[in-house]
């Protein structure tokens, strides 16, 4: 059913893009849900080879953003692009071939094994020259996220964080050029976590656009080429992390004090939050 659905007409398919080519676009992009303007004039450009990572506080519109990039919420007014085209000039199968999103949850409704959902990546290919490609692309996939050790379990049995990590495989192994990707590692462990991102960057260094959002502000330090921080709606700031975290701009934004101090070995920046000291905490 699913290949039917995509194998349906012949499609021109993406080819690679250069580096530095715009894969997604948002123009004045303006996104109103349940009568407030979550997304106000929002401009923004993510392009082949990098990870841009949304930061911002709860309610900033950090995954509306990211959902109106996908085309899978309509804009108010304003524009987005995907591979050089309005969004809504794609057909849900041709935007399949350019564009993966992973949602905050991974929810399957039948006890489909894992390999079986990483499997469901690759149905936008189906009927295309590049569905030789399937086994390869979800054995590669599975291995990337550290879930082919338990390919063979129902996905209902797993923990938390391993479907999290099997929602990524399912992304990974659709290999569209552009990756969208909401709270990645919020249910992960401390190694899982560094695990996505560094998939992330490897995706980017191979000439795909990674548009992620984090709340660790570490993580989208160490690992994203450019960082959007998002306050009620707007960008307040565009850039590479060590422009962009600023104690000053942070403190405002998350309306908690911080600072922002170098990392010791490798000069990243570290946003930390300003704390009053044990002792004086302690009464002592």
């Amino acid at each position: 059913m699913i290949k039917g659905l995509f194998s349906s007409r012949q499609r021109a398919l993406p080819q690679p893009p250069p580096p530095g080519v715009p894969l997604v676009e948002a123009v004045a992009l303006r996104v109103r849900l349940g009568g407030r303007t979550v997304l106000a004039e929002v401009d923004l450009v993510v392009a082949a080879g990098e990870v841009l990572a949304l930061v911002g506080p709860n309610g900033a519109g950090k995954s509306t953003l990211l959902a109106a990039l996908a085309a899978d919420l309509p804009a108010e007014s304003g524009e987005v692009r995907v591979d050089g085209r309005a969004a809504a000039g794609w057909s849900a199968p041709d935007l399949a071939l350019r564009r993966a999103v992973l949602p905050q949850s991974a929810a399957v409704s039948f006890p489909f094994a894992v390999e079986e959902v990483v499997r469901m990546g690759r149905a936008p290919w189906a009927g295309t020259p590049a569905e030789d490609a399937d086994d390869d692309a979800v054995y590669e996939a599975m291995a990337a996220a550290e879930v082919a050790e338990f390919a063979e379990r129902p996905f209902s049995a797993l923990s938390g964080g391993e479907r999290a990590r099997v929602a990524l495989a399912r992304v990974l192994a659709q290999r569209a050029p552009l990756l969208l990707l909401d709270e990645p590692t919020a249910a992960l462990d401390l190694r899982h976590q560094e695990l996505v991102l560094r998939v992330c960057r490897e995706r980017a260094a191979a000439g795909d656009a990674v548009v992620v959002v984090l709340h660790d502000l570490g993580l989208a330090a160490a690992y994203a080429d450019r960082v959007a921080v998002l306050h009620e709606g707007r960008i307040a700031a565009d850039g590479p992390p060590e422009r962009v975290f600023d104690a000053e701009l942070l403190t405002r934004v998350y309306r908690q004090p911080v600072e922002v101090v170098p990392h010791p070995r490798t000069g990243e920046p570290l946003v930390i939050p300003r704390r009053e000291p044990r002792a004086r905490r302690d009464g002592g």
